[in-house]
């Protein structure tokens, strides 16, 4: 399992903004950029900062969501053309467009950042365009779709005894439940668990397919302090990656989550929140056991992302969400998670605090 590049001592950096789009099924009266110019002309406004303030900035997002090559080009139209800014794209989600920044900041090169992700699922297929992340050879030929791939995750649960299908609609019934106070979210209240998409999975355990777009702005040192009253610092962050090869991972199990949560100092003390994208509620479960997150960790008030899951934006929006309640007061310590790739292939974990009150 590998991460990315160790940025070394630096100084302290905190999210010190966060906006979302409110979540829809469809969006097609507005393109990427315009999606994106009103969310992040209120991450601006929320710390008084104009767009030559920022020292960097990075993005999120998929061409092959967008149907084009090097669409992330076009929506900097939303960030402005002038001043000239340093600017850089991951091809993913935003939470690692987030990395990427705060490795930026930690050596100095910037003291603010804005990192922002959207995504537009619904023009297309988006379990057969999922599909394209496995392996080219062997995975990607058979055409397994997203939802049949997170069914085999499933049926490893059940298998095992670990869970089964009255556990898997608790989870969507609570995450759903908890989305009714969340005003961007999609899917909210008790929502039909319907019939089989792939068994075992059902309507209810799988996410929305919709559109949306999420921006933070990092700051580093005194300069958090000063554009937030209660910054959320980032007391660690790693990601890591499983084998890229389905069969030779144990599916009931996530190593790749739990050594991310090591390495960034989860386990050191305890969380009072949890904000955990997990796309399928068979996912929660394995996570919530990977991450060791006992019954008195608030997971996911949002709703997390069977409430709404914008692709691409969705990790991205845990550590906004998880920061907001730092924000807020509501959380002392929080854990947030992001995940990429079939049967969560890829996790990164952050922990974030807020100054002792």
């Amino acid at each position: 399992m590998t991460r990315g590049t160790d940025p070394g001592t630096g100084p302290d950096i905190a999210v010190v903004a966060f906006a979302q789009t409110d979540h829809r099924r469809t969006s097609d009266d507005v393109s990427e950029v315009e999606m994106l110019l009103p969310v992040l002309h209120q991450v601006l406004t929320r710390t008084g900062l104009r767009t030559a303030d920022i020292g960097f900035t990075c993005s999120g997002s998929s061409d092959y969501l967008a149907g084009r090559a090097f669409s992330f080009t076009l929506a900097l139209d939303g960030v402005g053309a002038w001043p000239p800014v340093s600017e850089s794209h991951v091809e993913t989600d935003g939470a690692w467009a987030l990395y990427e920044a705060w490795t930026r900041l930690r050596t100095g090169a910037a003291d603010t950042a804005l990192v922002y992700a959207c995504g537009k699922s619904s023009p297309g297929s988006l379990r057969d365009v999922l599909s394209r992340q496995l392996d080219p050879y062997y995975g990607a030929p058979l055409w397994p779709d997203s939802v049949a791939l997170a069914a085999l995750q499933a049926q490893a649960l059940i298998d095992t005894g670990a869970a089964g299908e009255p556990e898997f609609a608790a989870v969507a019934a609570r995450n759903r439940q908890a989305a009714t106070a969340n005003p961007h979210a999609q899917l909210t209240g008790p929502v039909p668990h319907g019939g089989y998409e792939v068994r075992p999975l059902r309507t209810g355990d799988c996410p929305p397919v919709g559109d949306g777009a999420a921006a933070v702005i990092l700051a580093a040192g005194e300069r958090a302090r000063a554009l937030c009253d209660r910054p959320a610092w980032i007391r660690g962050i790693d990601h890591r990656i499983e084998a890229h090869g389905l069969g030779v991972r144990d599916l009931t199990d996530s190593p790749s989550a739990r050594l991310a949560a090591e390495h960034a100092g989860a386990f050191a003390s305890p969380v009072d929140t949890a904000e955990l994208h997990a796309p399928f509620t068979s996912q929660e479960i394995v996570l919530r056991r990977a991450l060791r997150l006992g019954d008195d960790v608030d997971v996911n008030p949002s709703g997390g992302a069977l409430a709404a899951h914008p692709v691409m934006a969705a990790g991205l929006i845990r550590i906004g969400e998880a920061a907001a309640r730092v924000h807020r007061g509501t959380s002392d310590r929080a854990l947030a998670h992001a995940t990429s790739g079939p049967c969560l292939q890829q996790n990164l974990v952050a922990v974030l605090e807020g100054d002792p009150r």
